[in-house]
């Protein structure tokens, strides 16, 4: 199925292997990684998370085989969706989020697709959202968590920059901000004062916005302990590049605390 001409979602096609089986969905926003993703698939059906959320890949436009339909099928993956439009991340995740909710789920959680976060906590995030809170985010860094083979660059600019601008932002405290580990409520996604299908969020602005924004409604937010382990060759699998695309996150994360992101009318907002 085609989805076109919808304001703030990008263009994109919907492939449906399954009804719809919980609650809950799982999307994976991905590009390129083909090995990565699948070694992840091969864990989550280790794991059963299949059996308490239902899967759904959130493509940017692979050409790498990542979305091979027969492989996603085997992996018991739920839903495939493809960007057409423009955009990056925040875009796959504002095309995830728009369908996921259209199709009725009452919580979406969140997850990298390279392979480095523990998909066996998905668990953790679905107990959160029984519970009735509305933002969850994964976090390595509090008790019961694991930081493996992090690059001391990343460990010091997440524990000494980025979450503490986020953290002050939010105004309550965040361990691990630069985590796609997490949950979210359809409380949270459809409040009038959070609006997240807008274009501004192309890239990595949604990410830094929502970390912020439930705890400015006054909404149940909270951490829950996993891993994210890096490879042990030392290499990084990232998409941000070492100086452009650390400046870009900057800047995001500044204006992000100046509040450029929220929308116009805050109705709620304490």
């Amino acid at each position: 199925m085609e989805y076109r001409n919808i304001n703030g979602v990008p263009d994109f096609d919907c492939f449906e292997y399954s009804e719809k089986n919980s609650r809950y969905c799982l999307c994976i926003p991905i590009i390129n990684e083909r090995d990565n993703i699948r070694l992840e698939l091969v864990r989550r059906r280790m794991n059963k998370v299949h059996t308490i959320c239902d899967i759904v890949i959130c493509d940017g436009g692979s050409t790498d085989g990542s979305t091979d339909e027969d492989m996603l099928q085997a992996m018991g993956v739920n839903t495939l969706l493809v960007k057409k439009g423009p955009g990056k991340q925040g875009a796959q995740l504002r095309m995830g989020f728009y369908w996921a909710l259209k199709r009725g789920y009452d919580g979406i959680i969140t997850i990298d697709g390279n392979n480095k976060d523990s998909i066996e906590d998905v668990r953790k995030f679905i107990k959160k959202l029984d519970e009735g809170y509305d933002y969850v985010r994964g976090s390595r860094f509090i008790k019961g968590g694991q930081a493996i083979n992090t690059p001391l660059s990343r460990y010091l600019a997440v524990k000494y920059i980025h979450s503490p601008v986020i953290s002050v932002t939010a105004r309550e405290r965040f361990t691990d901000t630069t985590n796609n580990f997490r949950a979210y409520s359809k409380k949270y996604l459809t409040h009038p004062a959070v609006q997240p299908f807008r274009n501004v969020f192309s890239s990595y602005e949604l990410l830094a916005y929502l970390s912020v924004r439930a705890s400015q409604l006054g909404m149940k937010t909270c951490e829950v302990p996993v891993t994210r382990a890096y490879p042990n060759d030392g290499k990084v699998p990232t998409k941000i590049s070492p100086i452009k695309g650390n400046v870009k996150l900057m800047k995001i994360l500044l204006a992000n605390a100046a509040g450029r992101y929220k929308p116009k009318r805050q109705k709620g907002e304490k």
